[in-house]
């Protein structure tokens, strides 16, 4: 490796540890703080940090390896999840804030769901902590996982080197400076992103010539790769499309709604959140797009499209500038780490130590339970990461799905309509990720060759599509039959609505 590229690599490192000891100095140390930061953050820092942990390395990895094969009928996605972010921005970002702060002052998405519905039993909150920290945990060592196949592919470290080192790193921030240091991390990272894909793609269309050699150039590879609808039929538009509908169930990306320090700010946050995601995400789909033309104009040699970027950093930049660069698919990748380790370990803390163990514990002991957590998740995730072929990585291209269907109707319609029940809101969590696993998994449809397998039924459809449906119906019909909310829940709804037109939010 690069003198230039390792100095680049180490003061990144160096900023991240520094933010970390930073917020531990100034974050309170009460569960509050180290868990929402005391629900102080500005717009600018909830937008960014909300983009950066929602992106992981997809965005600099996959969308631009999608888009180098495919084309640009590639870009449903990034349409759906555009469309995603900005109805999450408008229709739940300013309710959950007022409703969470009015529930008794709920810290996680499984405290809200407990409190939202008076929830004594807790039934509500174990489901939806248990969903939470196996998905998490899993989709953690997913990231671990995209950090030593870093390390390993761009540095010529070790691989197992790469995952403590990624892991170490995001733990070290994680453990000591809480919410407020994730999501400080989280907005230096989303700036490093967003400069790291408006650079790549204008530096190698420059040395292309400009547009117009490189259109000519993908031209004549393909000239379908230039239709947006070559290949796609209107189930696949939809199924892409239906990405977005993931964003309203994600926790480690709404709890940041729950953070932010006056539902007033949220309009701003938006605007800075649509536009830093807007610009990335054409960034990362122009890099794919780019990338092939300069390939074949150069003769370069690409083992694996999805590390176009890699590629373009390393041949069209010094090493010094090649380091930032590479550094940017860490914070993409470390980013969504120490958010989904975070919402695990309060998870951990909030809905499993202080609801079993220790129901009168001080807030000084659920820090300190809540940063050995943050430690426990990690543990696993990297154990999990060893086999790159681990078996159970493959939940994690279905966790997305998972969680909005799970969480995404029970959250939306739980902030909106007062006569939702508990007995709803567990129809249709159940049923939603049931929905999900059963699409996801059980081979129905038949085989596309004589002596091929079965397929399962996502094959055709995105399974977050029937996932969402199903709970939303579950929830709407078992509200009306089961016994309404108690006297005081229904008040407490009311008077999140009065909130909200006070605020000239709603």
């Amino acid at each position: 490796m690069e003198f230039g590229q390792l100095f680049s690599l180490g003061l990144y490192f160096v900023v991240m540890l520094g933010i970390g000891v930073y917020s531990f100095l100034n974050t309170d140390e009460d569960v509050e703080g180290y868990m929402l930061g005391g629900r102080k953050l500005g717009p600018a820092v909830t937008s960014l940090s909300a983009g950066a942990s929602d992106m992981s390395g997809w965005m600099l990895l996959g969308l631009p390896g999608a888009m180098f094969v495919s084309g640009i009928s590639s870009s449903w996605i990034a349409i759906g999840l555009l469309i995603g972010a900005l109805c999450n921005y408008l229709i739940v970002a300013p309710r959950l804030r007022v409703y969470t702060v009015e529930a008794n002052d709920a810290v996680t998405i499984p405290d809200y769901f407990a409190k939202r519905f008076d929830d004594n039993h807790p039934l509500l909150k174990i489901i939806s902590a248990i969903v939470i920290i196996i998905f998490f945990t899993v989709y953690t060592s997913s990231g671990v996982v995209a950090g030593g196949l870093l390390f390993e592919e761009a540095f010529g470290f070790d691989y197992r080197i790469g995952l403590w080192v990624t892991a170490g790193v995001v733990v070290a921030y994680t453990l000591f400076g809480g919410f407020m240091a994730v999501s400080m991390t989280d907005f230096v990272q989303g700036c490093i992103m967003f400069i790291a894909l408006v650079m790549v793609p204008i530096v190698a269309l420059m040395n292309l010539g400009g547009i117009g050699p490189a259109m000519d150039t993908i031209h004549a590879i393909d000239p379908q790769l230039t239709n947006m609808f070559e290949g796609m039929t209107l189930i696949g538009i939809i199924s892409l499309m239906s990405w977005g509908l993931g964003y309203f169930g994600q926790p480690h990306i709404i709890v940041r709604f729950m953070a932010i320090r006056s539902v007033k700010d949220i309009p701003t946050a938006r605007n800075i959140g649509m536009s830093w995601m807007l610009v990335t995400i054409i960034g990362a789909l122009a890099t794919g797009f780019v990338g092939l033309a300069y390939v074949t104009e150069t003769g370069g040699n690409l083992a694996d499209p999805e590390t176009i970027f890699i590629f373009l950093s390393q041949v069209l930049f010094h090493p010094l500038i090649a380091g930032f660069l590479l550094a940017a698919i860490l914070a993409a990748i470390m980013s969504t780490i120490s958010s989904q380790l975070l919402v695990s370990s309060s998870s951990l803390t909030e809905d499993f130590y202080k609801l079993f163990l220790r129901r009168n514990a001080s807030d000084s002991e659920l820090v300190i339970v809540g940063r050995l957590s943050v430690v426990a998740v990690a543990l696993v995730a990297i154990f999990l990461a060893y086999d790159r072929n681990s078996s159970v990585l493959d939940l994690v291209s279905n966790a997305w799905a998972g969680f909005g269907a799970a969480f995404g109707p029970l959250v939306i319609i739980s902030l909106y309509w007062k006569k939702m029940t508990r007995w709803g809101a567990l129809a249709g969590m159940v049923l939603g990720a049931v929905i999900v696993l059963f699409w996801t998994y059980v081979p129905v449809l038949p085989p596309l060759e004589a002596d091929g397998d079965a397929r399962p039924l996502n094959a055709e459809l995105y399974s977050i599509v029937p996932g969402f449906i199903v709970s939303a119906l579950a929830i709407w019909i078992v509200s009306l039959l089961s016994p309404q909310s108690k006297p005081h829940v229904l008040a407490t709804h009311d008077k999140v609505g009065e909130e909200m037109k006070a605020a000239g939010v709603e």
